[in-house]
């Protein structure tokens, strides 16, 4: 079943998060307070798809009212290739669209081979004309690797 994300989803979410092999993690960001704060922001974009009670994908998707991204898009390993993850983007694009967005961009660690394959299957553009900067505003928000 393909739903939009609850707080309450929060320690599953979390615990397939830490199961996915060069996933990023952000101390604070992604705490439980910093997801609150986002799925407050934006409710009803984020997504997970659930088997059984168990939450077996996630996106954390949202939009700043003219864009929208996706983050953290990830399905447990032993439920890929079934279109899954298709579906959960699905949702989380038809959630944007009804928000009146029209454009939604993710980004994908070019080491991520299975994410970067995922996204070109399902036609999303790479985008070879731009550069993407960020900038640290919170030392403090530490962010770790899943090896």
């Amino acid at each position: 079943m393909i739903r939009a994300m609850k707080l309450d989803d929060y320690e599953q979410v979390h615990d397939l998060w830490m199961k996915i092999k060069g996933f990023a993690i952000r101390s604070i960001d992604d705490s439980k307070e910093g997801v609150e704060r986002f799925l407050n922001r934006n409710p009803g974009i984020s997504v997970v798809a659930e088997e059984d009670g168990k939450i077996i994908g996630a996106i954390l998707c949202g939009h700043d009212g003219r864009r929208g991204c996706m983050y953290h898009v990830c399905v447990d390993p032993d439920y890929r290739l079934k279109g899954i993850g298709k579906s959960m983007v699905v949702f989380a694009m038809e959630a944007l669209k009804k928000e009146k967005i029209n454009k939604v961009s993710l980004i994908a660690f070019t080491q991520n081979d299975v994410g970067n394959a995922f996204w070109k299957e399902i036609g999303w553009t790479r985008r070879e004309d731009l550069n993407y900067y960020d900038f640290t505003l919170n030392r403090e928000n530490i962010e770790a690797f899943n090896h």
